[in-house]
């Protein structure tokens, strides 16, 4: 449990810069990231975001299905599967690099489709390269002295861009992949200042510390920012409580962008609401409740070599060009954001999104399966669970296999529900909401 520090980050990031160029990448190629996070990834994305390199941070649970059909799309010029390359590239010869990243690391977000979708956000001008840069450094307050307590995997976005942007404003991160004693101890010797953590991870740690009655130390913070899933009212609330109402935020956002920030005060005097639009841009609803988010240049993005799903999620609006993920809600007249449904058809699970189709995809393909569907459930731990009907021959010991087999963790249904019809529509499509009642299921 060590302290990576901005400076020891510099000298690896200029090393791993030049181990890039010796290993023969250009500017614009790509590098494939498929390692588990800890500070020497951080490193790496940074090194290659300052000298003209595309990093693609990946799940490294990915089955070879899955890593297949990104790795197809991206045509990365290197794949860094192996944590002991991360330290050959760091013997590289030194390497000047740029200010500031000239690009956002290219992460990947699950489709309606199934097929993955890279989110890349174009090559930046030295001045939006610096704007995006100060921007989460303003809003987040990111300082010399900051300690940013890593708990997420670092290939997900959010917990990259707070370890990033902590050592690119001098700090220092702490990796610790999440597990509650561990945590609990690195915020005890550490004094970290910052975490970002999904709601699953709080209501781990508070149960961890009910039940080994050990109190949390939560003194040294003064931030703790939270999203990805719904947070429960009792664990916002115990939030609030133990680490400080000045010091929680939540924020509302997706891999293609940021659309809010909301401290607990806010939250508490308007419950519900994901807080107003970050500066610099302005959230607002079309006439079908779809909310949209007009940014800056500096936060544009396409799908990677898709541009009809990139034209489908933009628009010109009186507001600036605007896009959306295809989440619905309302903007009520002080600017408050809420949210009343997520993207369609979408299941977040511990902040990771999971869509029903690639699910389906793969169980589909099961001998005696006639049709599948994938549906959410409640979850008192991860907010939601996969669930999946299924009507066929099959049985669940052979859907396990498959899906052990084709799908990393979180898309692994929890609950199969054999039955022998899939309610749907009229015009066919099935009709999920009512998967999660019993009459449906019988």
């Amino acid at each position: 449990m060590e302290l990576h520090t901005a400076t020891t980050s510099l000298t690896r990031q200029q090393r791993m810069a030049g181990g890039l160029r010796s290993a023969g990448l250009a500017d614009g190629d790509r590098v494939a990231l498929l390692c588990s996070g800890n500070a020497s990834l951080v490193d790496l994305v940074l090194a290659a975001t300052r000298s003209g390199v595309i990093p693609v941070p990946l799940d490294p649970r990915l089955t070879p299905r899955e890593r297949s059909v990104v790795l197809d799309q991206v045509e990365p010029a290197l794949v860094v599967d192996d944590p002991a390359v991360l330290d050959e590239l760091a013997d590289g010869p030194e390497r000047e690099l740029d200010p500031f990243p000239r690009c956002r690391p290219m992460h990947f977000t699950s489709g309606t489709t199934g097929r993955s979708k890279g989110v890349w956000s174009g090559w930046l001008s030295p001045e939006h390269a610096e704007a995006l840069v100060v921007e989460e450094r303003e809003l987040w307050g990111f300082r010399a002295d900051d300690v940013n307590l890593a708990v997420s995997p670092l290939y997900h976005s959010a917990p990259l861009r707070f370890a990033m942007g902590t050592l690119l404003a001098g700090g220092s991160v702490a990796v610790v992949p999440f597990a509650p004693e561990p945590v609990a101890r690195a915020m005890a010797e550490l004094a970290p200042t910052t975490m970002f953590c999904v709601p699953a991870h709080l209501q781990r740690l508070f149960a961890w510390s009910d039940e080994t009655g050990e109190p949390l130390t939560t003194g040294s913070f003064r931030l703790v920012a939270h999203a990805g899933a719904a947070c429960p009212t009792p664990t916002r609330r115990r939030t609030h409580r133990e680490f400080g109402e000045d010091v929680v935020w939540e924020f509302y956002g997706s891999t293609e962008g940021q659309f809010t920030a909301c401290p607990a005060p806010e939250w508490i005097a308007s419950p519900g609401t994901l807080g107003r639009a970050r500066p610099g841009r302005t959230v607002w609803t079309d006439d079908e409740d779809q909310i949209w988010c007009a940014v800056p240049p500096w936060a544009s993005f396409e799908y990677w070599r898709d541009p009809d799903k990139t034209a489908k999620a933009w628009r010109d609006s009186p507001h600036g060009p605007s896009f959306t993920v295809g989440d619905l809600g309302r903007v009520d007249a002080d600017g408050r954001v809420f949210l009343d449904a997520r993207r369609t058809d979408l299941i977040i699970t511990g902040g990771v999104n999971v869509y029903p189709a690639e699910v389906e995809d793969v169980l589909s393909a099961v001998p005696g399966v006639v049709e599948v569907a994938v549906f959410a459930q409640p979850d008192d731990q991860w907010g939601q669970r996969v669930c999946a009907a299924v009507v066929g021959t099959t049985d669940e010991d052979t859907l396990r296999a498959v899906a052990a087999e084709h799908l990393t963790p979180p898309k692994r249904p929890k609950e199969y529900r054999f039955i022998t019809a899939l309610p749907r529509t009229a015009t066919g499509k099935v009709k999920r909401g009512e998967l999660t009642g019993p009459s449906a299921l019988q």
